[in-house]
């Protein structure tokens, strides 16, 4: 049995400031919400 030592990549771990992360959700959510309020609008219309 043979085994292999030093071959552990090593991970460095980066740091995404939160404005960044605020900022990336609500260019998503704000559309989101959005559509799925003018859809939950239109479809009443049907009910």
């Amino acid at each position: 049995m043979s085994t292999s030592v030093g071959n552990h990549a090593t991970q460095e771990t980066t740091h995404t400031p939160v404005g960044l992360i605020a900022f990336a959700w609500a260019l998503v959510g704000v559309p989101l919400v959005y559509g799925l309020y003018q859809t939950v609008k239109t479809a009443s219309n049907l009910f």
